[in-house]
């Protein structure tokens, strides 16, 4: 049966959100430690959720952000086979405007809602599949602290996005085959895959790993497997429309 770290009351050494935050990238194991036996999510969460909200709507209300929404969502519709037409162009142009308040708030409530569903799934699989004793806070809380890996995908991105005036990922694998041609499967299948997304990925895995007593590799492996096979999927998909 699966080990389990029980939760144990707040201590002297317990760490602050600011430690935690840089413990995350720094020294995560040793962090989810203190996470997993003090879990506590609300703080974390608010962070993440700020940078998000506001670095999308700061990004998305300038010109050179809704320009770039705009090119990206033609391109998005374009990649699965629709035909943009005159009228739908003007429509999307009319609707930019507004791109920068419904993403910001899309922010503020997808955040919170998908990392309850991830940590929903975790505890499925630990628990129910594998006989841990992890509760959802534990892993709710663990979800929330791999976020700070997203907080630093967005300081990453959105000025190079702004400098560059397109949202076209900067640190995804495609970048490193610009001999591609952009409609071809590879050029796909390599821009489904993020870094920083491989990195949260980790992240999460020591996370699980310290919670319920077991080796990063292999829980790793097999996120990073679904996290590239759905992306695959989606490329094939493209490619063949």
């Amino acid at each position: 049966m699966t080990q389990t770290m029980t939760a144990e009351p707040a201590a002297a050494g317990t760490k602050s959100l600011p430690a935690r935050v840089l413990g995350v990238l720094m020294a995560p194991r040793a962090t989810y430690a203190d996470v997993a036996a003090r879990p506590r999510a609300l703080g974390v969460l608010a962070l993440v959720i700020l940078v998000s909200a506001g670095g999308s709507y700061t990004f998305l209300s300038t010109e050179v952000g809704r320009q770039a929404s705009l090119e990206q969502q033609v391109r998005t519709m374009e990649s699965f086979g629709v035909k943009i037409s005159d009228v739908m162009y003007q429509r999307m142009q009319d609707g930019v405007a507004r791109t920068a308040i419904f993403a910001a708030a899309g922010q503020i409530v997808m955040q919170p809602l998908f990392a309850a569903v991830i940590a929903g799934i975790a505890l499925g699989i630990f628990n129910a599949l594998l006989g841990g004793a992890g509760t959802f806070k534990q892993v709710f809380a663990i979800v929330c602290h791999s976020g700070v890996v997203t907080v630093v995908s967005q300081l990453f991105n959105l000025p190079l996005a702004y400098a560059r005036e397109t949202l076209t990922g900067a640190s995804n694998l495609a970048v490193f085959a610009p001999f591609l041609d952009e409609n071809s499967f590879g050029a796909h299948a390599l821009g489904a895959i993020d870094l920083f997304a491989i990195w949260w990925i980790v992240s999460l895995s020591i996370g699980l790993g310290v919670l319920y007593k077991k080796r990063t590799g292999p829980i790793a492996s097999s996120f990073i497997g679904v996290y590239v096979s759905i992306g695959v999927i989606i490329a094939a998909i493209r490619s063949v429309v």
